[in-house]
Protein backbone atom coordinates (compact mmCIF):
# COMPACT_ATOMS: atom_id res chain seq x y z
CA UNK A 1 0.00 0.00 0.00
CA UNK A 2 2.76 2.41 0.94
CA UNK A 3 4.70 1.48 -2.20
CA UNK A 4 1.67 2.21 -4.39
CA UNK A 5 1.15 5.61 -2.74
CA UNK A 6 4.82 6.49 -3.22
CA UNK A 7 4.66 5.44 -6.87
CA UNK A 8 1.54 7.56 -7.46
CA UNK A 9 3.13 10.63 -5.88
CA UNK A 10 6.33 10.11 -7.88
CA UNK A 11 4.41 9.89 -11.14
CA UNK A 12 2.59 13.13 -10.37
CA UNK A 13 5.87 14.93 -9.70
CA UNK A 14 7.48 13.95 -13.01
CA UNK A 15 5.30 16.17 -15.28
CA UNK A 16 5.94 19.20 -13.06
CA UNK A 17 9.68 18.64 -13.39
CA UNK A 18 9.39 18.23 -17.14
CA UNK A 19 7.53 21.53 -17.49
CA UNK A 20 10.14 23.32 -15.42
CA UNK A 21 12.77 22.23 -17.92
CA UNK A 22 11.01 23.80 -20.90
CA UNK A 23 11.61 27.36 -19.74
CA UNK A 24 15.43 27.33 -20.10
CA UNK A 25 15.11 25.85 -23.59
CA UNK A 26 12.65 28.55 -24.60
CA UNK A 27 14.98 31.23 -23.22
CA UNK A 28 17.88 29.74 -25.19
CA UNK A 29 15.81 29.81 -28.40
CA UNK A 30 15.02 33.49 -27.81
CA UNK A 31 18.66 34.29 -27.05
CA UNK A 32 19.79 32.54 -30.24
CA UNK A 33 17.22 34.25 -32.48
CA UNK A 34 17.40 37.78 -31.06
CA UNK A 35 20.76 38.93 -32.51
CA UNK A 36 19.70 38.21 -36.12
CA UNK A 37 16.03 39.13 -35.81
CA UNK A 38 14.67 41.85 -38.09
CA UNK A 39 12.65 43.77 -35.50
CA UNK A 40 11.80 47.38 -34.85
CA UNK A 41 13.44 48.87 -31.78
CA UNK A 42 10.09 48.76 -29.98
CA UNK A 43 9.59 45.07 -30.76
CA UNK A 44 13.19 44.26 -29.79
CA UNK A 45 12.69 46.02 -26.45
CA UNK A 46 9.40 44.14 -25.93
CA UNK A 47 11.07 40.78 -26.64
CA UNK A 48 13.87 41.59 -24.20
CA UNK A 49 11.36 42.64 -21.54
CA UNK A 50 9.31 39.47 -22.04
CA UNK A 51 12.47 37.34 -21.94
CA UNK A 52 13.52 38.91 -18.63
CA UNK A 53 10.03 38.53 -17.15
CA UNK A 54 9.88 34.90 -18.26
CA UNK A 55 13.19 34.21 -16.52
CA UNK A 56 11.94 35.86 -13.32
CA UNK A 57 8.73 33.83 -13.41
CA UNK A 58 10.74 30.64 -13.97
CA UNK A 59 13.03 31.44 -11.04
CA UNK A 60 9.97 32.05 -8.85
CA UNK A 61 8.59 28.63 -9.77
CA UNK A 62 5.69 29.95 -11.85
CA UNK A 63 6.43 27.83 -14.89
CA UNK A 64 3.04 28.17 -16.57
CA UNK A 65 3.32 31.96 -16.56
CA UNK A 66 6.94 31.75 -17.66
CA UNK A 67 6.05 29.55 -20.63
CA UNK A 68 3.24 31.90 -21.66
CA UNK A 69 5.50 34.94 -21.42
CA UNK A 70 8.31 33.27 -23.32
CA UNK A 71 5.88 32.02 -25.97
CA UNK A 72 4.79 35.63 -26.54
CA UNK A 73 8.40 36.66 -26.99
CA UNK A 74 8.97 33.80 -29.43
CA UNK A 75 5.87 34.86 -31.36
CA UNK A 76 7.23 38.38 -31.78
CA UNK A 77 10.48 36.85 -33.04
CA UNK A 78 8.61 34.61 -35.47
CA UNK A 79 9.95 31.39 -33.98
Amino acid sequence: MLRAAFLAISLLAVPATALANQCPGMMAEIDAALPNAQLSEADRAKVMELRARGEQEHAAGNHAASEATLAEAKSLLGI
